[in-house]
Parts: C-alpha cells; structure tokens; sequence
C-alpha cells in the first residue's frame, strides 16, 4: 500500500509548508519591539544555484542506472535538497548561499535501485547524502565534499509503501520515505498506530527517524522510535544488511542500535520494521499549574519513578510559561504565573479515565492545581506550528534557536543552570532563555531550550559561539550532547567526550569496515 498523496514540499527559506508561513502575532510582536526592538530583515529573492560539478559523462552513466527521470539536475530541485532547518542552515538559505547544493538529486524507488546508486558511487568516488524529509537541524545534510568529484542527494521521496502489517504480532514494516502522517494514515486504514509524533512530525520520515534516532512527544506513552523499531534493512556500499529476526535477541550485541542512529554514515535505510498498537478511542489533553520548574521536576520524577506516566508530559519552566511558548498562538499572551504542565492520555474510554484518574490524585498530593483541558487542547492544536514561530522572528531581525540535553534526575538542576547561563553570557543582556521538560524516564529527562537575542552583524557566527558554550557546558555537567537531534556536524567535535576515544574508535572502524571508500555522508556524525 502506497501513500498517495503529493508531498509538499518545504520552503527553500523556511520551515514547512510554504502556505503555511505567516507574520508575527499581533500579540507577539509588541513583546518582540520592546525586548529586541524590530530590524526587518526579509530574505534574498535572487539566489544562484552552482552549476554542477558532475560531467555530463558521469550524470549519462548514472542516468543509465535510475532511468532519465530519477536523475534530476535543475536548479530548484537541487536547492530544494540543500541542507536542512537549523537556524544556521535557515540564515544561510536567507542570504542566498547556495554553494554547497547537491550537483545530482536521485529518487530510487527500491532497496536494489539505492544499492546501484551505491555502486555507481563508489565507483566514481562522489559522496552520497542520504535525504528523507529535510528537517535535520544539526547540520546532518551538510555532508563534506573535497576530495569527492561530486555529491549527490539521494531522495527517497518515492520510497512511501506500507509494506505490510502482521495484526498477529502486532507490527508493520515501513519504506523510508513515508513522512509521519502519511505513515499514519496507511496505518490508520489497517486499525493501528505507530504514534511517533515529534515536531517535525508533519515533514519528517520513517528513514529520518530511525537514522537519528528520534523521540516524539508521545514518548512517555509509547516510547522513543528506536524502542518501536524491532527491525531493519539496509543498503550498504558493501551489500544488503537484514536485520531483526525476533522481538529480542542475545545473538552478540544488537547491530540494529549500530544502524539507528548512524545518520546516513553506515548505510541507506530501506525498509524499518515498528511495533505498533490499536487506534485509540479516546485523546485527552489538560493542564497542570506548578509553583516552580523545581516542584513540577519532582512531580514529574514523583509519576515515572511510580509507573504512572501519561502518554504525554512536558513541563514548561517559568520564562517559557509565561511568553506562553507551549501555546504558539498566544505567544505574548497573559500568563497567569508558575510552570505549566501539559499532561496527554490517549487508549479505551476505560483505559484513560484509569490513567487520567491516578496521575491527577498524585499530581494534586504533590502540590500541582489542575487548570482544565483548555491549556491542553491549545497545546494538542498548535503542537507542530512553533517552528514557524521562529521564522517570523528571524524576519524581524531576531535571532532564534533551540538546542536539547538529558542527564539523570540528580544532575537536572546543574545542567539547567549552567546550559542557560552560557547562553546568556556569550549571547549578551537582553537575551531570552526558555527550557522545557520534553521527556521523562525514570532515571533522567531530557531538557529542551529555546534561545531568542537581538541578531548581531553576524547572526551565524553569533549563534555558533554561543552553541559552542552551551556544547561545552554541556559536556562539562556529563550530560549527553543530544537527546533526540543527533549529532550531524554541528555536534561532532563534542562526541568524543561522550564515548571516550576508544569509542571513537569503534565508530571509525565500523565505517570503514561497511563504507571503504567513505562516499556516505562524509564528515557527518564519525569525529
């Protein structure tokens, strides 16, 4: 079964879909005047995409392996495929810098068709990035090029079918370039859900997900997607890779944590094998007020340490509460003060008014008030719409990013503190730091900041010296650099401190081993 929908595709300048850009609220925009003042600062209109460095001999040769209309070289589809959405990426795209676009964009359609273009690669020694639905914000499509005679965007834009669903077993193998809601919906006809909902959620693929390993807002309820994923399969330079022969294994180490994750560096994603659970009858979403991001922290530790998590849970500490961040479309709005809490439920009528009624009696006992399902709502309404937030922000001459962590519950404190004041000290007076908690685990969370200052003359070397700051007090505290964004190129120098030289080692050897000749992704994730 095929999803049968045309994609959208995004806007080369912006985040999503492009009828769906819009100016700063009303209600934000007097608070944006008086914090940062506003510098209109539209993007370039004119933008030259390089010729490609691909001779037409070799495009001919690889026309000979796709056919003529997977092999596609004009200047808007190329730009199109140029990186991702980080800020750094959108100011780049905003000032027109296009130079490091693909000279060739493929669209095999089958696990064979991308092993040939593997082989082609290799052959000719040009760089392949693995492309799914361009949302990486961490520089993870900004692959390396010297020392290849060119680089070539592989799309699996035509890589969309449900491949088939076992109801037995309760799960369904996927091609990777379905985007979320098309996954949804071809799973939807067959009566399941994968329930994988990160903000990225309406542009993001299968492939995508699975090779960063990602964590969706639903995660406390139906876990991270590597923890769905029972299965894969995989295209390497050296050959064809199947794994996930049973639930769980003690075969040696589980090669599938060795591909989720790996960013496009090991191997092409092609097919992934998922749990996934019956629709739910009912959603529920509300809000929870909090004297303090501290006692709301708590509470939150209080229900997964208590094996009562809902299937959604974030908290939003003080400052992110009260511009109304969690509530896109009130940003400015009037907050009634404290933390906010959005707590989700979804399952059988039964199943949710058990959850709902446990978690609300040990919320109340631990000091939270519940302020209804309007927040809620509101929250479950504009859950997908904040990237475009931070568009019009950067249309006003505001610069703005956001950038996550975890560590153990013990370590939470610090490590807020620390990240947020190396923000506000490389970025300067004025700057606004917002942090929530976006997932729970019994032993840690996971801490997710949004930063927003006044753009400097130099708006990507200001955020990159202020990322740098935060990378480093991150890994001063001994959290991990990345929860669920992964680590691209923008993480890379920081690796190191998380897996020790040794394991550097490891991942080089790996690479070297399934990717001889280093085409995949080059300088993307392997310090």
């Amino acid at each position: 079964m095929t999803s049968p929908k045309q994609q959208v595709e995004m806007h080369p300048q912006r985040w999503g879909d492009p009828a769906s850009a819009t100016d700063l609220p009303d209600s934000a925009r007097g608070l944006i005047e008086l914090a940062f003042g506003l510098a209109e600062t539209p993007a370039v209109d004119e933008v030259t995409v390089p010729a490609p460095a691909l001779s037409e001999e070799l495009l001919d040769s690889l026309r000979a392996v796709l056919g003529v209309e997977q092999v596609l070289t004009d200047d808007e589809t190329r730009r199109l495929r140029t990186r991702g959405k980080s800020t750094p990426d959108l100011l780049k795209a905003r000032a027109g810098e296009v130079g490091d676009a693909p000279d060739v964009v493929v669209r095999p359609g089958s696990h064979d068709a991308v092993e040939a273009v593997l082989a082609w690669a290799v052959e000719h020694h040009v760089a392949v990035v693995p492309f799914g639905g361009g949302t990486c914000v961490t520089g993870g499509l900004a692959a390396r090029r010297d020392g290849f005679a060119g680089l070539v965007s592989l799309d699996l834009v035509r890589m969309k079918r449900l491949v088939s669903v076992d109801h037995e077993s309760m799960t369904a193998v996927l091609e990777p370039g379905l985007r979320g809601p098309e996954a949804e919906a071809l799973l939807a006809a067959e009566g399941v859900l994968l329930g994988h909902y990160p903000q990225s959620f309406e542009f993001a693929t299968i492939g995508g997900f699975a090779a960063t390993r990602s964590s969706g807002q639903s995660s406390a309820g139906y876990g991270r997607f590597d923890s769905l994923v029972v299965g894969l399969r995989v295209a390497t330079p050296r050959g064809d890779v199947r794994l996930g022969s049973a639930p769980m294994n003690a075969a040696g180490p589980d090669l599938r944590q060795l591909f989720l994750g790996s960013e496009g560096a090991f191997g092409v994603i092609t097919e992934v094998t998922v749990r996934v659970r019956r629709l739910p009858e009912v959603e529920l979403y509300e809000g929870w007020r909090w004297a303090s991001f501290a006692t709301g922290a708590d509470a939150m530790r209080t229900l997964a340490q208590s094996g009562l998590l809902p299937t959604v849970i974030r908290l939003s500490d003080e400052a992110e509460t009260a511009i109304n961040l969690a509530r896109p479309d009130e940003i400015g709005g009037q907050s009634t003060g404290g933390c906010l809490m959005i707590t989700g439920y979804a399952g059988t009528p039964a199943a949710v008014e058990a959850k709902r009624s446990a978690v609300s009696r040990l919320l109340s006992e631990l000091g939270g008030t519940s302020v209804g399902e309007g927040p809620g709502e509101a929250w479950a309404h504009g859950r997908f719409d904040a990237p475009y937030l931070r568009d019009s922000l950067l249309d006003v001459g505001v610069l703005v990013e956001t950038l996550e962590t975890a560590t153990f519950w013990s370590n939470r404190d610090r490590l807020y503190g620390e990240v947020k004041a190396a923000l506000e000290e490389s970025l300067g007076a004025g700057t606004l730091v917002l942090c929530h908690i976006s997932h729970v685990y019994e032993t840690g969370c996971s801490l997710y900041f949004t930063v927003a200052a006044k753009e400097s003359a130099d708006p990507l070397g200001q955020w990159l010296a202020a990322k740098a700051r935060a990378n480093d007090a991150i890994v001063a505290t001994g959290a991990t650099i990345t929860h669920h964004h992964a680590v691209g190129t923008d993480h890379r120098p920081w690796l190191h401190h998380e897996i020790g030289d040794l394991g550097v080692s490891v991942l080089r050897a790996v690479k070297a081993d399934l990717d001889p000749t280093g085409v995949l992704n080059p300088g993307v994730m392997v310090p």
